[in-house]
């Protein structure tokens, strides 16, 4: 019975040493996450790019039009809320608060209609893929829909971030 309480003793012993040795009382700051220069991304960059679609601009009134934010949010919640939050977190894609902000809507509507050629020949698409790493599906939206969509996205950022539509003024 001695024994097993100088076994147990020298085991504790032991094993409190191992613990304390992994403990590097030296280090005051853990080391900084290490992202790729080429993985960075600035979203508050203003991109003159409209993107690759049928989308060669779009006509925007300084105030929103309430019937095209509601049509918005119903198709953001049927078919975007799965995927995109309302705030800049990213949950699979990119949050959308500022949205309006760093990217032109002609960028955003032909993104939202022609998914797969954006993420094929438009750099700036490209770029959020990698951060992202997932390809956004075509979710089959029209033009008219994807119209509906950006007005909702500008009152996301009116509401969000306080303005709308910085990516217009170059």
């Amino acid at each position: 019975m001695k024994t097993n309480r100088v076994s147990l003793k020298l085991k504790t012993l032991l094993i409190s040493t191992v613990l304390a040795s992994c403990i590097d009382g030296t280090r005051k700051n853990s080391p900084e996450l290490f992202v790729h220069p080429d993985l960075q991304i600035d979203y508050t960059k203003k991109p003159k790019s409209k993107g690759v679609g049928y989308v060669k601009s779009v006509e925007l009134s300084d105030t929103l039009k309430v019937n095209l934010v509601e049509k918005g949010e119903f198709l953001f919640e049927m078919k975007c809320a799965a995927c995109h939050k309302l705030t800049d977190q990213r949950l699979v894609g990119p949050g959308w608060a500022g949205i309006t902000n760093s990217r032109r809507p002609e960028w955003i509507m032909n993104m939202i209609t022609n998914t797969e050629q954006m993420l094929e020949r438009d750099e700036e698409a490209r770029k959020q893929l990698e951060d992202c790493l997932t390809r956004m599906p075509s979710m089959q939206i029209s033009l008219e829909e994807a119209r509906s969509i950006l007005e909702f996205m500008r009152q996301n950022d009116m509401s969000q971030v306080g303005h709308k539509d910085d990516a217009l003024q170059n």
